[in-house]
């Protein structure tokens, strides 16, 4: 087993390579996506026994790279595109954190006796981190006091079911025939011809047809390809206001704790994002959607399967059940309510994975029009998530006891 950080980091590497290839170049792949792609293969790798299910270098990725990847990825947000798209977003949200309500008291009451006394505390934790993402998890389990063994159970299967649902999520759309604004086809891999060969994966440069006054390319493209020819000078000022805008982000959310820092990160982001010499910048949506597919990877590897079966398969279940019900409700409901594809599952997982794992479905799919509004929900999730799954603990607590 690979232990070394930095060697985790270039087989991680590899494996983001190896998803943007064969998405390029094998139609079984493109109908996939390069981001549903790196999770299944970093899953193998870490079910297999190449990559371990803990490591620094996934902290790195889970913190500040994908937060500087979230970052380039805004500058190239135009921010009226969420003015249709927000309240569907904000009503889809709404859906998702009822059926996660649900879902985790359902999953209480049915697996009770497996979980043990602390069950009505877990049903408050995986209501919370299925309504805004983990960083509410924690924050309930220090609240409801819950003992570390549970918790350590908890975690393990939460990391299995978010990369789980973050591939459903992926492939969902895709399933029931949404495409967003454009093609579902990315624009690297249309270049490339329909083929099966490899050898047809070679896509030009952005650079031959658009120009950099282009400003209506769509973020779907620019995922992939750089509006115009990606200069040194470029890099060098995305680099730094990206680490900066992070750096600055963390800074201000230590001095105001009232708000969480990924509000002062999107904030500060979106206001750069207007400023001309910023939109100017070649290839920012590109290089953080890099990034965020490196996050993906490591989401994957961090799923071993083995450790939830020796902790107690009842937890699992517990969170499975959560999860699906979650799931059925919000496209269920959702479609139901007439809204599309695509907003349910960028909702979706503002719910269970926050606002990280919302930017990173709606860059990877290229819905670029709810970029923002998924960003708005996740926030959202991270301000009523611990209400709500305190709320739901307590009332499960009467049911129950304890």
């Amino acid at each position: 087993m690979i232990q070394d950080p930095v060697a985790i980091l270039v087989v991680l590497a590899g494996v983001v390579y190896t998803a943007i290839r064969l998405e390029q170049g094998h139609k079984v792949f493109r109908s996939l996506g390069a981001a549903l792609v790196a999770i299944l293969l970093g899953m193998v790798l870490s079910n297999s026994g190449l990559l371990p299910g803990t490591s620094p270098t996934y902290d790195l990725l889970m913190g500040p790279v994908v937060s500087v990847g979230i970052v380039l990825i805004l500058f190239s947000v135009d921010l009226r595109t969420v003015i249709s798209a927000g309240p569907v977003m904000l009503g889809a949200f709404a859906i998702g954190a009822v059926g996660t309500a649900i879902g985790a008291m359902v999953a209480g009451l049915a697996f009770a006796g497996m979980v043990g006394p602390e069950t009505w505390k877990l049903t408050g934790q995986y209501t919370g981190t299925y309504t805004g993402g983990g960083v509410n998890f924690a924050a309930l389990g220090e609240a409801l006091d819950t003992s570390a063994d549970l918790f350590s159970a908890a975690v393990a299967a939460d990391v299995v079911l978010t990369a789980i649902w973050m591939a459903a999520c992926l492939a969902v759309p895709v399933m029931l025939g949404y495409t967003g604004e454009g093609s579902d086809t990315p624009p690297a891999a249309a270049a490339a011809g329909t083929g099966e060969d490899d050898t047809a994966t070679s896509a030009p440069a952005a650079s031959d047809s658009s120009t950099p006054d282009d400003e209506d390319a769509s973020l779907h493209s620019r995922l992939y390809e750089s509006r115009r020819n990606l200069g040194l000078a470029d890099v060098a000022a995305l680099v730094t206001l990206g680490v900066g805008v992070w750096w600055a982000s963390e800074a201000v959310g230590e001095m105001f704790p009232i708000l969480p820092s990924v509000l002062w990160l999107t904030t500060l982001s979106l206001v750069l994002a207007q400023v001309p010499a910023v939109k100017r910048l070649a290839g920012g949506a590109m290089l953080g959607h890099y990034l965020v597919l490196l996050f993906l990877a490591s989401n994957g590897a961090q799923s071993v399967i083995a450790n939830i079966f020796r902790i107690g398969p009842g937890v699992f279940y517990f969170a499975l059940t959560t999860v699906a019900i979650h799931g059925l409700f919000i496209f269920g409901v959702g479609r139901l309510a007439r809204i599309d594809a695509g907003t349910l599952a960028v909702a979706s997982q503002a719910n269970v994975g926050g606002v990280g794992s919302a930017v990173a479905l709606a860059s990877a799919r290229g819905y670029s029009e709810k970029l923002l509004p998924g960003v708005a929900t996740g926030l959202l999730g991270y301000a009523v998530g611990n209400y709500i799954g305190y709320a739901v603990a307590q009332v499960m607590r009467g049911v129950l006891g304890g």
